[in-house]
């Protein structure tokens, strides 16, 4: 602008000088004279000179020696004052074509002129100046031919390189054009550009295009962006420049959302470099409204996994570069590549950061991402910038997206592990927002989500640099010592897999790791474990990169051991025996030779330390245990050295010889409180036996005397040491021989001294020690036999594998006497079998009282965690098998007194040893003898020895056990909600130390056994069946062991049911697990099954399973086949195609009659709560759920009515008056949820869509009006709680989706609505009364629905009259005082002292609270239908409906 106005200024100077010149007209022609000779050399030099510009040659640059603006000015004058004007202008151009042909020349012009120095006026013309054709470019008369010369030369030079400086002569020609004050003609102008850009190298088109907005006039830039956005599409490699010009030209929003459509096509051709120009185009060009689709569509195109290349290629591409002349430049090495997709990441966060909408639009896309494979490496790089940038709080949602796609399972680790592996550059600046989130992860109670923080922490570790990796170990060993039991064990297990992984780095950090050794208090035995073994790899591994922190673990070790306090004094012994371990493991690579011998120092280490601990645990019996186990554990899962191997094993012999082993001889002396005897001999000549008895009592009399000080020459042998002694013996054999226990065989079948068992018929008679000892005496039997079981299930002679079977059964039958033991001991605590849990006083605390533990345990100490699929009444059905194992033929009461007198071995689970997981292979046996049987070769021993149904139902309850522990919860661990109850694991300690992956490959090599063992007892009670008849308690059958045969079947389909339900089967790398698995069952009916497809083989599988429902002995194993069959048909991805036979199936054992083997119907609270599940199977399951509760309802509730007391209903026997509750409950809940699945009506719907709906609404409200009518029948508290609460739930989602359809259906199809609302006015009424009830009652649990009862029912009322106003009939609407009434429908006197005041408030409100009711014509009549037929027709509806 400033330019402009001295311009115009100049001009009046201009004017008033041509008058002054007017006096010497003669003068000037004289001055003139010689121009003429001139003007054919050039007129074009003269006038330049005269206006103050001197043209150089050579290199030199042209001088001038006014401001630019007064050269202009002078050459215009010149030019117009010329007689020869306007010929004189071409005269004046053909000179500057002529002076600029030579290229020196015309370099000259377009370079910036220097200031005249000489002169004295020189220091007017400022320090920078405009090139000559610049200047003149400014002089309107001249510009279009100098642009057009200018344009004509440009080609000339198009394929000449940058010439002497770099100076590229079409740059220079272009920026001549840029911000002149005004073009002439601009049309013309950007015309020829355009032409120029057609016939340009990619070089020139560039400069060309990226120019244009400072080139063209404003009115120009629609036209342009036109071409350019047809261009874009032709030339992809003019990308970059056109999206630039785009950016810079001021677009109407249309052309702008068609440039970007066009844009966003060729997206997926664009080079890697140009990318973040594109992406920063789209998102720069978003409006509100298209965000969300322009987001989608850009995720959609942006396949950054191609931009990358895999590190193999990489790798590749490095040699040939290192071998061969430098690189070329066309191929992009990793590194440029990375940086391309990190400016495309900082073009997307600048975008996010301040456009809210777009921040949304990202977080909206990627939710809506609904398949697993659709997730792209992107969605992971958004939602870190979202979390990192933080702008308009997008932190939190970024964090709620990521952790419902992983729940769900759509983005999994293997992205992760991408991302990571080829962006770690572009991940790196993400860095805080990557562990932040990881923090989240691992803290989130949600256990599906916490693997993938521990993964997100790993790939941090592994990708990036040692600040990260600092700052990676800060934040586990924070998780570690935050005491919250998921956290601390996924966080332990992360530092684990670094160490092993990674253990020269983690090194410089275990400084860090080993602060965790002063907050052990709150870590569990697993896992202070898992810290020593950790912490001492480090120190002491084979490398020693942490051997800085050798010193302090054995400090913090000798200190824990020499405590006097148990719990510190375990943590010593743990912790040393993993040192032990890290310090005597195998060498694999020793400097001098593969697996080098251990240095003689380490040796003498190692020694000293076993000896130091076991010095330590000598003087508590608990210690010792503990010290024997976990060097067990040490042996059994460790690789030792074979010296260290030798130190531990060479003395086990002999010390258990000496402390556990006697001679057997004719008498036994010594006085002892029970007649020893040596009982449970399978030796045929053996000379030894354990001395339990004279152990147990003189440990009991040791300590009654309270003896303090134990030295090492009076050594105590406590019978607790026992087990775990054998244990550790046991396993130094199994390594030592490879597996041969020939030494120690004789342990197997050598007896016990114990005493006569008959002393259980007289325990009343004995002193309380004297039951206390017989107990404990059992206890101690039980584990020894577990002990041994544990020790020789392996083993493959059929010798042993009968002696094998025999320890079982002793151990079943010894159980079946401590539970009566147990009964007539009260308060009794029994001895420790597992030391490394909380200290003994603890477990004498939480036990003492069998009472409580019976009912605690009994339905909690079972199931460990329940997962999604796992069976809701499982716990109580299990507790219920072993409960009742020993009653099943007393009465129910008595059964469930006894029960509550801790009976139930299950409360008493932690004072057995821990069977291993290969125990379950002695299932498989029971086969093998049954295949021998027809040998000639002792058949009679054979057969006593088959797996009896106790045998079978001991293997499957701990079978079944271990399963709830590892696999319900899997993958991820257990995070303890209850802080109080952290023993769950206690039991469970060699298991933890296994995958859950493994024990569910161990549980498929199981399966046919497993098949085999269901069909035995599918055949047993087809066969009992057919000898009784077909009647259940025939005079065949035998009720003990039926009880035993019901239980293992039950057993047998929950172990199926959990296995199945393991969540890892839906990891990619177990599909082969789950084939394998499925293809066992398939197997059972069709040979071949190896090239079934899954679908397939879960056809089949399920089809096997259905056989067995004809079988089923109560209904709790029936519930269990249900939810198996429910399980299996999820593997498939198609379950819906099983519904029908799961809910004909579940409806089958329903309307069956379930009789115990005792011929009494079954009944109690399992029996209830297996019909609960049951039935909620049924009705979820079957296609119309109304006509199904409207069968129950019509058909069965009447029959039920008109029986008899103790009737069933004919058509479904389980129905009776004691299960009705069950039945009122589940229908009244799966109605509610039924009509939540309605659609909602719309204006759009056709009438036909409008009487469907119509039409299943109005059946839903016969089925509610006959359920809550039934109250007037059943009218017990627990009914009339269940009426209210889901009566009120009905009636809120009839509000919020019937009444829409009855506003749209209203005028079509008068007389349905009308009908709909007559039946629904009943029910509200009823609920009405129940509300009055309630508060003549008192009864809190009832009057809690009340309020919110009646409120629903005051906005029903409105919501109808709501309705009338819409279709103009809110005449026929009229509201009057409904009578508060009880259950029979007789009026409530108490408040009619009240009514006044009701009256009263009527005239104020249209609506008073007491009345909220229903809309009430007249009290309790049909309301005054006075209008015209259509008016009439409403209010009836209307006066029922609110009555």
């Amino acid at each position: 602008m400033m330019r402009k106005r001295r311009r115009s200024v100049d001009k009046v100077d201009g004017a008033t000088t041509t008058t002054k010149a007017k006096k010497g007209r003669t003068s000037g022609r004289k001055a003139k004279e010689p121009a003429p000779e001139e003007t054919n050399e050039s007129v074009f030099g003269v006038f330049l000179r005269e206006a103050g510009v001197t043209l150089k040659q050579g290199g030199t640059s042209n001088e001038i020696a006014v401001d630019h603006v007064v050269f202009q000015k002078r050459i215009q004058k010149q030019l117009q004052k010329s007689p020869r004007y306007p010929g004189i202008v071409q005269e004046f151009t053909a000179g500057l074509e002529s002076h600029i042909e030579d290229p020196e020349r015309f370099r000259n012009c377009l370079l910036p002129c220097v200031p005249r120095l000489s002169d004295g006026d020189a220091s007017n013309g400022s320090s920078f100046q405009e090139s000559l054709l610049r200047m003149l470019l400014g002089i309107e008369m001249l510009q279009t031919f100098i642009i057009n010369t200018l344009l004509e030369k440009l080609p000339e030079f198009m394929f000449d390189g940058a010439g002497d400086g770099g100076l590229s002569i079409p740059h220079t020609i272009i920026n001549q054009f840029k911000w002149l004050d005004r073009v002439v003609d601009s049309k013309e102008l950007a015309a020829k550009l355009m032409e120029l850009v057609s016939v340009a190298p990619v070089e020139v088109q560039r400069d060309i295009i990226s120019s244009l907005p400072e080139i063209l006039e404003d009115s120009q830039h629609n036209d342009i962006a036109r071409e350019l956005n047809s261009l874009l599409q032709e030339n992809t490699q003019l990308t970059v420049p056109i999206l630039d010009a785009l950016s810079s030209l001021n677009l109407s929003s249309s052309l702008l959302t068609e440039v970007r459509g066009a844009v966003m096509v060729t997206l997926a051709a664009v080079q890697l470099e140009d990318l973040p120009v594109v992406v920063k185009f789209i998102l720069h060009s978003v409006s509100a409204s298209d965000a969300y689709e322009v987001v989608c569509d850009l995720r959609k195109k942006l396949e950054l996994e191609q931009c990358v290349l895999p590190a193999v290629l990489q790798a590749s591409q490095s040699r040939i570069k290192s071998k061969g002349p430098a690189a070329s430049a066309s191929t992009p090495s990793a590194g440029s590549s990375q940086d391309s997709v990190t400016l495309t990441m900082d073009g997307i966060k600048s975008a996010v950061r301040f456009q809210k909408m777009i921040s949304e639009a990202w977080l909206k896309a990627i939710e809506s991402v609904d398949g697993e494979e659709d997730h792209k490496v992107v969605d992971l790089l958004v939602l870190f910038i979202l979390h990192s940038t933080n702008a308009n709080q997008s932190r939190r949602g970024a964090e709620r997206v990521l952790k419902g796609k992983v729940r769900t399972g759509l983005i999994q680790e293997a992205l992760l592990q991408r991302t990571f592996r080829d962006y770690a550059q572009v991940m790196r600046g993400y860095f805080p927002s990557i562990l932040a989130l990881a923090q989240s992860l691992l803290r989130s109670p949600d256990p599906c989500v916490v693997p993938f923080g521990g993964h997100m922490y790993r790939h941090s570790f592994t990708a990036f640099d040692s600040y990260c990796q600092q700052e990676v170990v800060g934040s586990l060993v924070t998780h570690v010592c935050s005491g919250v039991g998921g956290e601390v064990d996924m966080a332990l297990e992360l530092l684990l897999c670094l160490v092993t992984e990674k253990p020269s780095e983690m090194a410089l950090y275990a400084v860090f790791v080993k602060g965790i050794l002063d907050y052990m208090d709150g870590l569990t035995p697993q896992q202070i474990r898992r810290l020593f073994h950790l912490l001492s790899s480090l120190a002491f591994g084979q490398q020693q990169q942490g051997s800085h922190i050798q010193d302090d673990m054995h400090i913090v070790v000798r200190k824990q051991l020499s405590s006097t306090v148990p719990k510190y004094k375990r943590i010593g012994i743990i912790g040393a025996i993993r040192i032990v371990g890290s310090m005597g493991a195998i060498r694999l690579k020793g400097k001098e030779s593969q697996n080098g011998p251990l240095p003689k120092e380490t040796l003498r280490q190692v020694t000293a330390l076993l000896e130091l601990v076991k010095s330590s645990s000598e003087s508590s019996p608990e210690a010792a245990a503990l010290y024997y186990d976990e060097l067990a554990n040490l042996v059994l899962s460790s690789s030792l050295d074979p010296q260290v191997q030798q130190t531990i094993g060479k003395s086990v012999i002999d010390d258990f010889q000496a402390d556990f082993v006697v001679d057997l001889g004719p008498e036994i002396s010594g006085s002892f409180p029970f007649t020893p005897r040596v009982m449970y001999d399978l030796e045929v000549q053996g000379s030894i036996v354990i001395n339990l008895l004279p152990l147990l009592a003189k440990d009991l009399q040791t300590k009654g005397e309270q003896q303090s000080q134990t030295t090492k020459a009076h050594k105590r042998v406590s019978p607790l040491c026992l087990s775990p002694f054998f244990r550790l013996l046991s396993l130094c054999e199994h390594k030592l021989h490879q597996g041969d226990l020939d030494e120690i065989d004789g342990l197997l079948g050598c007896p016990l001294i114990l005493t006569d068992m008959d002393v259980v018929e007289k325990l009343e008679s004995l002193s309380k020690a004297g039951r206390e000892l017989f107990c404990s005496l059992l206890f101690h039997a039980i584990n020894w036999f577990r002990e041994v079981i544990n020790a020789f299930c392996e083993q493959k002679e059929t010798e042993m594998k009968m002696k094998v079977m025999t320890r079982l059964q002793n151990i079943t039958y010894l159980q079946s006497l401590l539970e009566r033991a147990l009964a007539e001991t009260p308060g009794y605590v029994p001895p420790v079998a597992n030391f490394d849990g909380e200290s003994p006083d603890g477990v004498t605390l939480s036990s003492a009282a069998p009472v409580n533990k019976a009912k605690k345990d009994g339905t909690g100490k079972k199931r460990k965690a329940p997962g999604k699929n796992s069976s809701e009444s499982s716990s109580q059905l299990e507790e219920m098998t072993e409960a009742d194992k020993t009653q099943q033929e007393q009465p129910e009461k008595e059964k469930e007194k006894e029960m509550r007198q801790g009976v139930s071995l299950v409360s008493y689970r932690q004072f057995f040893r821990e069977l291993d997981m290969e125990v379950l292979d002695v299932l498989q046996c029971g086969l093998l003898s049954r295949s021998l049987l027809d040998s000639e070769l002792h058949t009679k021993v054979r057969e006593e020895v088959l797996l009896g149904p106790a045998e079978l139902v001991f293997l499957l309850e701990d079978m079944h056990r271990k399963l709830e522990f590892s696999l319900t919860a899997a993958p991820a661990k257990r995070p303890p909600f209850f802080k109080g109850r952290t023993d769950k694991s206690v039991g469970f300690s060699h298991l933890q130390q296994r995958s859950s992956k493994d024990i569910a490959s161990y549980c498929v090599q199981l399966l046919p056994a497993l098949c085999s063992h269901l069909e035995n007892c599918h055949n047993y009670f087809q066969t009992l069946l057919s000898e009784n008849n077909g009647v259940v308690d025939g005079p065949a059958t035998d009720v003990q062991e039926h009880h035993l045969m019901s239980s293992g079947y039950q057993l047998l389909l929950q172990v199926l049911n959990t296995t199945f339900s393991w969540s890892g089967f839906s990891q990619p790398g177990q599909r082969g697990l789950l084939k394998k698995a499925l293809g066992v069952l398939a197997e059972r009916l069709k040979e071949e099954s190896a090239d079934l497809t899954l679908g397939q083989l879960v056809k089949h599988g399920f089809e096997y399973l259905v056989n067995f429902r004809s079988t089923m002995p109560t209904l709790s194993t029936a519930l269990c086949l249900s939810q198996l069959l429910s399980t299996v048909s999820e593997k498939g991805g198609n379950p819906a195609a099983y519904r029908e036979q799961t809910a004909s199936l579940a409806k089958r054992f329903l309307s069956q009659e379930w009789v115990t083997a005792s011929g009494v119907r079954e009944r109690g609270n399992k029996f209830n709560e297996a019909l609960h599940t049951l039935l909620r199977i049924y009705l979820e399951h079957v296609d119309d759920v109304l006509k199904a509760v409207e069968e129950i309802t019509g058909v069965g509730i009447p029959e039920l009515i008109n029986a008899s007391k103790d009737e069933s209903s004919a058509s479904w026997p389980t129905l009776n008056r004691h299960t009705f509750l069950v039945f009122y409950k589940v229908l009244m809940a799966e109605l509610e949820k039924a009509i939540r699945k309605i659609p909602a009506g719309k204006v759009s719907d056709n009438t036909e869509a409008q009487s469907e709906k119509l039409l299943t609404w109005t059946l839903a409200v016969k089925n509610l009006h006959v359920l809550v009518d039934l109250v007037k029948v059943f009218d017990s508290r627990p009914v009339l709680n269940v009426c209210l609460k889901y009566g009120r739930l009905f009636l809120e989602s009839f509000l919020k989706l019937g009444m829409p359809l009855l506003d749209n259906s209203f005028k079509r199809h008068m007389e349905d609505v009308q009908d709909l609302l007559k039946t629904f006015q009943l029910s509200t009424r009823q609920l009405h009364h129940m509300c009055g009830h309630s508060k003549i009652q008192q009864d809190t649990s009832l009057t809690n629905h009340v309020p919110a009862l009646k409120k629903s029912l005051e906005l029903f009322v409105y919501r109808v009259k709501a309705m009338l106003s819409l279709n103009n009939c809110q005449e026929a609407f009229r509201i009057g005082n409904l009578k508060n009434r009880n259950l029979k429908g007789e009026e409530i006197l108490t408040q009619q002292s009240q009514e006044s005041d009701e009256d009263e408030e009527e005239q104020r409100s249209p609506l008073p609270q007491d009345q909220s009711e229903d809309e009430a014509p007249g009290t309790d009549s049909e309301g005054s239908k006075t209008v015209n037929r259509e008016e009439d027709v409403d209010q009836d509806d209307i006066t029922d409906d609110s009555d």
